[in-house]
Formats: structure tokens, C-alpha cells, sequence
């Protein structure tokens, strides 16, 4: 008899309301399931490095958005935490600093993830070459989609909080 095909599942949070989608996804997926769950928050300290480097932030400037970043990222965890315990479900949390998709992908690795979900549209405007205003997380979730060797879903259940509630 082969394992279960779902064992592990790693959630990429960014604070969007996709994201958070994603979350309670993966948290009535895990309660159903039975599977383990963590969720994961990047601090984007490479584009902020960047930044810096071109000289668009100086470095205090550079630093305070890593802080606010930084505690956005664990107020984010905190409330999916919240979310995981009103269901029932044991959740990991983990804050990472680094390229976000790299990240991602690195604490799949280390949590030997099964799935990683992901909210929201895959690269959106590969196809139509129009940028819109999801284009930095539609361009993460690319990157992730096209560099990771697990499976992945992107969540886009429109009443997933519908759903949410009555679970």
C-alpha cells in the first residue's frame, strides 16, 4: 500500500486576502485530512537589498521597512495561527527573510512539504503582456511555480470563507 498523497502541506503567506484564502484552504485540507501544516511568511530583504543598491532607499529608510515588514509578517502568521486553532488544527509557523520564492521553496524543502498552496492567480499577464496591480505576487507565484519540484495549488475557491465558517 503506497503513503498518503497529501502527508504535508506549506502555506506561502504575503498578507493578501489571497494568501489568507490560501490559509484557511489549507487548514479545513489539513483537518480533513489529517495532515500536517505550516505556514510560511518572507520578508522580501532581497528587493529591499536592491532597492537600497540602486540608491532608491537609503539604508535607514531600507531598514524601517524591514521592521515593518518583519512584524507585518508576524501579525500575518499570528492571525493564521488564530484561524488554524479555531478549527482544531495544529499549525507551524515560520517568518524568513530572504528572495521570497527562494524561501518558499527552501522551507518546503525543509518541512518535506507534500503541497504548497499558494493564493491567488499564477502570473496573470504572461499571456496578455497588461501589468495589474497583483502583478508582484502573480510574479512570485510564477517563480515558485516554475522552480519548485513539488506539487503545488493555487487557491482561488471564491467562498472559501463561506466555507470556512461552517466547517
Amino acid at each position: 500500500m503506497i503513503k498518503p498523497l497529501l502527508q504535508k502541506i506549506l502555506v506561502a503567506i504575503n498578507g493578501s486576502q489571497d494568501s489568507i484564502h490560501a490559509a484557511m484552504y489549507g487548514i479545513l485540507l489539513a483537518k480533513q485530512l489529517k495532515c500536517a501544516l505550516k505556514a510560511v511568511y518572507v520578508v522580501d530583504t532581497a528587493t529591499l537589498k536592491s532597492l537600497t543598491l540602486s540608491k532608491f532607499f537609503v539604508a535607514d529608510e531600507s531598514a524601517s521597512y524591514e521592521e515593518n515588514m518583519t512584524a507585518d509578517g508576524e501579525r500575518y502568521l499570528a492571525y493564521v495561527a488564530e484561524l488554524a486553532k479555531s478549527k482544531g488544527v495544529k499549525i507551524e509557523t515560520e517568518l524568513k527573510k530572504g528572495a521570497v520564492w527562494s524561501s518558499v521553496l527552501t522551507a518546503s524543502d525543509e518541512f518535506d512539504a507534500s503541497v504548497i498552496l499558494l493564493g491567488g492567480r499564477p502570473h496573470s499577464h504572461v499571456h496578455t503582456g497588461i501589468v495589474n496591480k497583483h502583478d508582484m505576487a502573480s510574479t512570485t507565484n510564477a517563480e515558485i511555480i516554475g522552480s519548485s519540484g513539488r506539487n503545488i495549488i493555487v487557491v482561488k475557491q471564491a467562498d472559501i470563507e463561506k466555507l470556512f465558517k461552517i466547517a
